[in-house]
């Protein structure tokens, strides 16, 4: 590795963060590393705090201690418009698309950037059916609805969405959820590109371990809170960790319990 890239700041630092809800801790003392150009993914059970990590350095929810760093400047210390400022350089595929059900495709592809005032309608039409077939989609889906879209459709365009503004930095929440096996190794596959492409540094939660292993360079687990094992996303099979390999493999044995919810 290039010697100028190992001293490089982390492009999203995160330090000892903490998030409860009344008595619950969902984010026990997290810190994490997510290098510049990297394809980052996290895995855990449900309520493990993955999704409320995601949202603490989106910015959609506060913790209660710790820092969170993105190209070395502390997020949680920012203005609120610097705040916005630095969330319009993230680009996000949600988990089951979030596309707005009363606007075209092109309008719901370059919303962000209709509503930033970036581009006129015209011209954001144009650029829209480009995107779409960035995504592997022809621009005349452009003047179709959500709902005359198949699942792995709308998750194409959720794709195109989440990078018409460019952003340096990409999260994935559950992109293959709903896809069969083939549709979700293309989704990988452009979303793959799509990183590369943009030179983006991405971030995805999942549950799908063959998912995490197309798209990911590196890998974390989060079990109660708490990072429990960081390595080679193209290790998780055989990881050595208690905690990973149970969950990898599906078996009922071993450190992961089921908890009733009360």
């Amino acid at each position: 590795m290039d010697q100028s890239m190992t001293s490089a700041p982390p492009k999203i630092r995160i330090r000892d963060l903490h998030k409860s809800f009344g008595d619950k801790k969902v984010l026990d003392g997290i810190s994490l590393d997510v290098p510049k150009g990297t394809s980052f993914v996290i895995i855990g059970g449900s309520g493990s705090g993955k999704s409320v990590l995601l949202r603490c350095i989106l910015g959609l929810m506060t913790p209660d201690s710790g820092s969170i760093e993105i190209d070395g400047e502390d997020v949680l210390a920012a203005s609120a418009r610097r705040r916005d400022q630095l969330r319009s350089e993230i680009g996000m595929l949600f988990q089951n698309g979030a596309l707005f059900d009363s606007l075209p495709v092109w309008e719901n592809v370059t919303f962000g950037l209709l509503a930033l005032n970036k581009l006129t309608r015209t011209t954001a039409r144009a650029k829209a059916g480009a995107i779409l077939e960035q995504v592997g989609l022809a621009p005349s889906v452009g003047d179709l609805f959500p709902s005359e879209l198949s699942g792995g459709m709308q998750k194409r365009v959720g794709l195109a969405r989440a990078i018409a503004a460019q952003p340096n930095i990409l999260f994935f929440d559950e992109p293959t959820t709903g896809l069969d096996p083939i549709m979700g190794a293309v989704i990988d596959g452009l979303i793959v590109d799509c990183v590369k492409k943009l030179g983006s540094t991405a971030i995805a939660i999942t549950h799908d371990m063959a998912s995490a292993q197309r798209i990911g360079d590196e890998a974390a687990m989060l079990y109660k809170g708490r990072l429990v094992w960081q390595g080679a996303a193209a290790s998780l099979m055989h990881s050595g960790n208690d905690y990973v390999d149970q969950f990898t493999h599906g078996r009922r044995e071993g450190p992961i319990t089921m908890e009733l919810r009360r």
